[in-house]
């Protein structure tokens, strides 16, 4: 008579594992989460600074002082150039989404503006601009972003951009230090 060998794993043992993997997946979950939302807003806040550095030297090479009304006009070369102010998805749409954030700009149209160098036409220019950032998934990032002339970017748990003026502070939020 041959005896059965007990090598291997039963049912029970099995189970056992996947309760045990299925527990540190449920602790780990909520972290991965949080650092997904922070590296979203890490990446808006970069987006934000590289959106305003374009629109100030939009202003001082090409606008004769006035601001873009859009990403598409920051993303236009102008003239005698092949690249603009902006590249990449930032330079082909007016509402951008990128890394879980989708971002806005805006600048009120100055009657007296004249054309730009990416022949943009008079009066289309703006005085100041904004541009806000906000996420795609509130539930685990809760963070909204904007900016605006004042090149200072300003955070908060409410959206921005709606009431963030084109030029000073915001009624809400608060600076991020640089």
């Amino acid at each position: 008579m041959r005896i059965r060998s007990a090598a291997g794993f039963a049912l029970i043992d099995l189970l056992f594992v996947c309760g045990i993997i299925g527990l540190l997946s449920g602790m780990a979950l909520p972290r991965l989460m949080a650092a997904k939302g922070s590296a979203q807003a890490a990446s808006a806040i970069s987006t934000l600074r590289v959106v305003s550095s374009a629109e100030v030297t939009f202003a001082i090479t090409c606008g004769s002082g006035f601001y873009a009304p859009s990403f598409t006009t920051l993303g236009a070369p102008p003239a005698g150039t092949t690249e603009g102010f902006v590249k990449g998805d930032l330079a082909f749409t007016d509402i951008v989404m990128r890394s879980g954030y989708q971002y806005q700009i805006f600048s009120t149209p100055f009657a007296g503006a004249p054309d730009s160098c990416s022949n943009i036409g008079g009066g289309k220019s703006g005085l100041a601009f904004k541009v806000g950032a906000d996420p795609l998934d509130t539930v685990n990032n809760p963070r909204y972003f904007a900016s605006n002339a004042g090149n200072t970017i300003w955070e908060d748990i409410v959206p921005l951009y709606p009431t963030m003026p084109e030029a000073g502070d915001p009624p809400s939020g608060h600076p991020l230090v640089r």
